[in-house]
């Protein structure tokens, strides 16, 4: 029989045929497959019936009857039954549920991609995180989250382009030329003349030392040599900033994440591109002056109260550059973006979206997407960690993968909802033992690599096993759970939730490690032996293929 990759769009191609032939000026209607609750009412469910009722002006159930009738014929479906007031219950033949496994064997790497995407562009934007200092543990969340839906996005069709912006102006940048201009002199965090808003960390030492010493600095499209005079402080900015910016990327390169675009909100003022916006948005007829500052009437598209863009001493307020950012994005031909960042950045998402919509540029509404992260609180030994010896004020990113190691730290930063504050418990991370989510999903790979290895034969001979053979309770789960795969990564990506693949294949472990316990491999019966090895290499290879989503290794031996 044909192999099937993916159940659930099979069907919908099915009954996609169908509509055409049973209600051929309805074609637009999405076609829904949904698994339902309970195993009697089969493996998938359709409501295309339901939903046709009306513009039909028939009975559901008739509607379903045609639709089964125009149904073309597949040997992966069993039976169809209509229920309740017209739902369409599909029922999965057994053996195509046990060739999942040639069909996971066969595609590798590539088993559940999928075309959701369609090769659009999607930019997506994440950790931006503001020069001034190492990276912290909520930069570490939004790297973990975003790298993993960037991976996500991509396994189901979408073109990505993983991007980072630099808020290299403003106030803190200017707290930062201070502190280390400060500390060039000589003058320490504990002396009475350092300011309240200075940075206190002994990274901001390393950068005055840096500088004194005349280092050259490289960090992406910077190249910036020290000339060692403290009294110029634009000197100082530059290397400062381009110091920092090298540090975090090195983070950032030890947390396997890396990016295709870096951008500076400087450079939005430097190449004009603020300024056309705000002239923009004055032709608008959206903006007004009030009390010598420029207001945009945000309240036009749903804010709550207008939002101030230059304030009167000429200055602009963050959400202005933000706004012409994102109208660079759009003309650089992203149909869509999206935004990781911190819940602090909530009350942007409205004035950016009203910014871009007074443009009239032909910006969709509700353009750019946001995926907002809830904080993390550090535990050892049952108590928070508040400090790092070198930030001063936080834990850094750099501690985390130091202390437990980049696989556990992008697990455990990844492996929940983005709404939830997460608890980072370092013991745990650290942990040997089945309470290790990491260490949990990892060992059911090096068990099945270990199983494989003593068998000692050739994994394309498992493309032949005769896996009809595979039919016990334990056995069947695991058929299901591979079949799964592809529609968790499909979820995964239409809800901006990678957290769900850590879900996946934590369930998945379980369900191998209950088969590993209760069953033997290595028997004496050849074909039984093929079958069990060859749905074992499948799950090896869906475990390999989840965690490479979310940029954790799948070691062989442990």
């Amino acid at each position: 029989m044909s192999v099937v990759l993916n159940f659930k769009s099979h069907l919908a191609e099915l009954f996609a045929q169908a509509l055409s032939e049973v209600a051929p000026d309805a074609i637009q209607i999405e076609i829904l497959i949904e698994r339902p609750k309970l195993a009697t009412h089969g493996d998938y469910a359709c409501n295309l019936a339901m939903q046709l009722a009306k513009p039909l002006r028939k009975s559901p159930r008739d509607i379903a009857q045609a639709l089964i009738a125009a149904l073309p014929a597949s040997d992966m479906i069993e039976r169809l039954e209509i229920a309740g007031a017209g739902f369409i219950n599909v029922f999965i033949t057994t053996a195509a549920k046990q060739h999942v496994v040639h069909g996971v064997l066969q595609a590798g790497a590539g088993y559940g991609h999928i075309h959701l995407g369609a090769g659009r562009k999607v930019g997506v934007e994440f950790v931006s995180a503001n020069p001034t200092g190492p990276l912290h543990v909520g930069h570490g969340r939004g790297a973990a989250v975003g790298d993993c839906l960037c991976s996500v996005l991509h396994a189901a069709g979408w073109n990505v382009t993983r991007e980072f912006y630099y808020n290299d102006a403003g106030v803190q940048i200017d707290n930062l030329t201070r502190s280390v201009q400060l500390r060039c002199r000589g003058i320490t965090p504990d002396h009475p003349s350092w300011p309240e808003e200075g940075y206190r960390g002994d990274y901001i030492a390393d950068v005055a030392e840096a500088y004194l010493a005349q280092e050259t600095v490289e960090a992406d499209d910077q190249h910036v040599k020290a000339s060692g005079n403290v009294n110029d402080a634009e000197a100082i900015r530059h290397f400062a900033v381009a110091y920092l910016r090298r540090e975090q990327d090195i983070d950032l390169r030890a947390f396997g994440v890396n990016f295709d675009v870096f951008a500076l909100e400087s450079a939005l003022y430097t190449d004009g591109k603020v300024e056309e916006v705000v002239k923009k948005l004055i032709a608008s007829g959206h903006t007004y002056e009030q009390d010598d500052a420029l207001w945009l009437r945000t309240t036009d598209f749903g804010d709550d109260k207008d939002r101030v863009m230059r304030k009167s001493d000429g200055t602009y307020t963050y959400f202005v550059p933000d706004v012409a950012y994102h109208l660079d994005k759009w003309r650089r031909g992203f149909v869509r973006v999206i935004n990781e960042q911190g819940a602090d950045h909530h009350s942007t998402i409205t004035r950016v979206r009203a910014g871009l919509q007074a443009l009239d540029a032909g910006i969709p509404p509700g353009w750019p997407d946001y995926v907002l992260h809830q904080m993390v609180t550090v535990l050892r030994d049952g108590q928070e960690v508040k400090i790092s010896k070198r930030a001063g004020s936080y834990v850094t990113l750099r501690d985390l993968i130091d202390e437990v190691g980049c696989d556990a730290t992008r697990y455990f930063l990844a492996a929940r909802h983005t709404d939830s504050q997460l608890v980072f418990d370092i013991d745990l991370a650290k942990s040997k033992s089945n309470e290790n989510p990491v260490y949990y999903i990892q060992y059911a790979h090096a068990r099945i690599c270990a199983v494989l290895a003593q068998w000692g034969g050739e994994r394309k001979a498992l493309l032949k096993a005769e896996v009809g053979l595979l039919d016990n309770d334990y056995e069947t789960t695991l058929l299901q759970k591979l079949i799964d795969y592809p529609q968790v990564i499909e979820n995964a990506a239409q809800d901006l939730a990678p957290h769900l693949i850590a879900f996946y294949l934590k369930d998945l472990a379980a369900d191998f490690h209950s088969y590993y316990n209760a069953s033997r491999f290595l028997v004496e019966d050849e074909a039984v032996k093929s079958a069990r090895l060859a749905l074992i290499a499948a799950v090896a290879q869906v475990i390999h293929n989840g965690l490479a989503l979310l940029g954790v290794s799948a070691p062989e031996k442990m």
